[in-house]
This record gives C-alpha cells, structure tokens and sequence, in this order.
C-alpha cells in the first residue's frame, strides 16, 4: 500500500474517535458574557491578531495587558515584534538526542507541516524466551512496577527496565499470570533459571495481557529440577511436593513478540524517514536466533516539553490495533479509569505531522522517571476549533491554556465505541 493509501486508511478512523469527543467545559467567552470568569479559566480581552495563539507565560497574548509587546516588557525582554512559536526551532533535547530539532514549514496546499528530526527510529530490543503448553513464546521486558526486578532485569538483559510505580495499581482482572523461576536448570529466565512460564498468548485474546503478575517457582532441596515448560506441569510438580509456590506483588510488562501460532506483523517497508506515515506495522525485524527484534520508536513529548520516544505494542479495541498493526488486548480496557492507566494527548487536525492521525506528534501526562510513568496510555484527542490556525503544543500546560481559551476541544477517545487504552512503552532507542 502506498503512503496515499495509509493515510487515507488512518484519517477513515477519524469518525470513530470524534464520535466519542466530548467537550463537556465551559468557555472563558461564555464565562465573560455572564458577567464572571469560568472558575480556573481566563478572561477573553482583544490585543489584536498578532497574538492570537501566542503563549505570555500562563494565559494567551492575547489576554495579556498590551499583548506580547507589553509582556515582553515586563519581563525586561525586548519590543521586538511577536512570532509564533510555529516559527521557532527547539534545540533543548535530552542527552540521547540532542542533534535532534523540531522545525515548521508552511505549503500552499496543507498549510502548517511539523517537521519532526529523527520522527522515527529504530530501536533494538532484547528478546527472552519462554514457554506456554510446551511451545516457545519470544518476548520483551520494558518496564517494571518494582525498582528491585527493574535493576536486575535491566543489568541482565542489558537494556534499560522503566521503572513504572503505577502499574502496581493494576487490578488483577488487567493482568496476565507469570511463573519465574528462582533455582533449578539454568536458562534464559529473568532470574538466570530456565524460561518464564506464560497462561496465555494473544492466541487468547480473553485472557492476554501484556502485564503480568508473577508467582516465583523454587525447586525444593533433594529434589531433581527438570525443564516445566507449562503451567500443567507446574502445578503437577507442587502437588508432589518438588516446587513450592510464591506470589510476588510486582507487575511487569512483558509484550509478546512471537507465540504459538502468531507473531506481531513485521512492516514492509523497512525504510524510515521523518516523514513515514505511522503505518500498518511498528516492528521492522524479528530475529528469534539472535534473541532480538526491532521496533519503530516514535519520537513525542514529555508533559513539560522533553523530547521522548516511544513504542507500540498492542492496544484496545481491534479497529486501533489493527490500523497500527500491533497485538489486540481487550483485557486492557479495565484500565480505562485505573490509575495504572496515564493520559495522553493525539492530535485530530491541525498541523501536519509524524502523529498516529496524520497530525503533529502527541504529548503525554506522564514520562520515565516521573512518579505517574505507565506504559499503559489512556487516549485522549485533540481538535482545533479553528485548524487553519493550529500553533505547536508541547506540554500539558499549552493543552491547559488553549483548552481554557476555547481554542480547541479535548475529549476521551472512544474509537468503535469502546474503552481505548494503547501500550506505549517510553524508552531509549539510542542506548
């Protein structure tokens, strides 16, 4: 399929998520024509068009005494004249990417276009191996609610574990089972024993979940450990008395890459640039021998304007999953209004952009090393009342400000009238 034809596949979704937006605030216009401000939201004043869509520290220019001319003042800036910040370039980066800029472009035909450096990477992810009913299941660890088995999965698999606090909160219907084992024949497993041991696959959408909780599997002493490859065997294996049993509170995210009759959809067109389309697939390479597979990571932002990345594991309901090519999990729609679940913003319109609709990228409420951090993202979407002038947004404040202005509509989405809840885990594609 050509590039045409993607985005026109993405934007034929844009009906199922507009049919659930809701814009249930009120407007500091409205507010004003009453007589009072909208408790929270700013009075609406006039100091003309060239400040409209400019941020002044907390509020618009627009509402500022004399504009932006007349902030600047205050602040002891110069009187030059005000430019959009559609018109700057960003520079400040974290250290993994600080080549990295964001510019704007303008076209006759489209108008605005976000111009993101490096919108998509590679990014090269370890592989484990486990088993579920005696077959082989490929699989990935990203982050943890525990910073104990972040570190030593971390310093294992040497590639970074995010620590994920709020996946603690996850309610067990969410979740998945997991037996690790902590002696016996060595292997590939978490804790250097034989391979994790999963009670289901994407096979069984109804019971799959990325997140797991975990039970440790300790061979007693004078007993003769053997390969339990299958939850059966486990439990088998106990009741002789040989194992014992213990849960563990800790939630890991553990996706899986390859299983007993599927894998994830490999793309392509393995060709990444700045400008490719979000796509039908988000893995680039699966290599089971080398324990490895290769992700796109799709480059965002923090709720304070950090640049980070992210990718796309699998996601509820079907329509979403399919349109980004990853795994259906329906058991993730019982986190729709659980904390273990963090907002995150996508654009429906306006500028021109590397965002899964075709728009500029998306900003989330949560990053790695923030204490709200989950992998696991409620979506939220965003519309310009006006698209012809959309400006840049890049943190949760300018949603704040342009919500409270009235300038575009923030509503939850409910794509085919359900629940939508995407696994996005945020890591480091450069390490």
């Amino acid at each position: 399929m050509n590039k045409s034809l993607k985005y026109l596949a993405i934007l034929a979704l844009v009906p199922l998520f507009t049919a659930g937006l809701t814009t249930d605030y009120q407007t500091a216009d409205a507010a004003k024509s009453q007589g009072k401000n909208a408790p929270g939201r700013m009075s609406v004043q006039s100091y003309g068009s060239a400040n409209a869509g400019i941020v002044c520290g907390d509020v618009l220019c627009k509402d500022y005494p004399g504009g932006k001319a007349g902030y600047d003042a205050d602040q002891g800036k110069s009187n030059a004249p005000p430019s959009t910040r559609a018109e700057t370039t960003v520079t400040e980066k974290p250290k993994a990417t600080q080549e990295s800029q964001t510019t704007m472009s303008s076209t006759d035909d489209s108008g605005s276009v976000l111009r993101l450096a490096r919108a998509n990477v590679p990014a090269t992810i370890p592989m484990h191996q486990g088993y579920y009913n005696g077959e082989s299941v490929y699989f990935i660890i990203t982050d943890s609610s525990d910073p104990t088995h972040a570190d030593i999965i971390s310093k294992s698999q040497k590639w970074k574990v995010e620590l994920a606090p709020m996946l603690k909160n996850t309610p067990k219907e969410a979740l998945s089972k997991t037996y690790m084992f902590t002696n016996g024949i060595s292997g590939d497993g978490v804790h250097g024993f034989q391979g994790e041991v999963f009670t289901s696959t994407p096979s069984q959408p109804e019971k799959y979940s990325a997140l797991t909780s975990h039970v440790h599997v300790t061979w007693r002493d004078g007993k003769q450990p053997t390969l339990l490859d299958s939850e059966q065997k486990i439990l088998d294996a106990s009741k002789r008395g040989e194992v014992s049993l213990t849960e563990v509170p800790v939630v890991l995210n553990m996706p899986h890459i390859v299983w007993p009759g599927g894998q994830m959809k490999v793309k392509q067109d393995k060709t990444l640039t700045d400008e490719t389309p979000y796509g039908d697939a988000q893995v680039l390479d699966i290599d089971t021998k080398k324990k490895s597979v290769t992700f796109i990571a799709h480059r965002g932002w923090g709720p304070d304007g950090r640049t980070i990345y992210y990718i796309v594991t699998d996601a509820t309901p079907s329509g979403p999953a399919e349109m980004m090519g990853v795994v259906s999990s329906p058991t993730s729609a019982k986190l729709i209004a659980n904390s273990a679940a963090v907002d995150l913003y996508q654009f429906m319109n306006g500028i021109q952009g590397s965002g899964p609709m075709g728009f500029q990228a998306g900003i989330a409420a949560g990053a790695p090393g923030d204490e709200n951090y989950s992998p696991m993202w409620r979506i939220f979407m965003i519309g310009w009342k006006d698209p012809s002038s959309a400006q840049l947004l890049e943190t949760i404040p300018d949603i704040t400000a342009y919500q409270d202005a009235g300038l575009i509509d923030v509503g939850l989405a409910r794509p085919m009238d359900s629940d939508h809840i995407v696994n996005c885990p945020f890591i480091d594609p450069f390490q």
